[in-house]
């Protein structure tokens, strides 16, 4: 899975692209995980708009991250998710604790 990290201003906002699977969730997860240490941003934003797919190992990826942050007094917040990614997220609750945002144009 490709992605692209930027952070300004307390925000950190993760670009994913690609496939959510058991593959791509570890790596990602130490990566962002250092990031996270390091930069110690207020806010998570996770732009999920080009996902192309998810399973439970990314569900748990966004689950980490959220209890991550949460844990250390910030939020996180999922940006344009696909429609088979939202569904995915509804179906585990995940809407329900995580703010989802769709940016101007973004297909819901």
């Amino acid at each position: 899975m490709e992605h692209t990290l930027k952070s300004e201003n307390g925000v950190m906002t993760v670009c994913l692209r690609g496939e959510m699977d058991h593959h791509n969730a570890a790596p990602l997860r130490e990566e962002i995980d250092a990031a996270i240490t390091f930069e110690n941003p207020a806010v998570l934003k996770l732009d999920l708009s080009e996902i192309a797919f998810c399973d439970s190992s990314g569900l748990g990826f966004i689950m980490g991250r959220y209890r991550r942050m949460n844990a250390a007094g910030g939020s996180m917040t999922l940006i344009n998710p696909s429609a088979p990614t939202m569904k995915i997220l509804r179906l585990a609750g995940v809407d329900a604790l995580i703010d989802v945002e769709y940016t101007k144009g973004a297909v819901q």
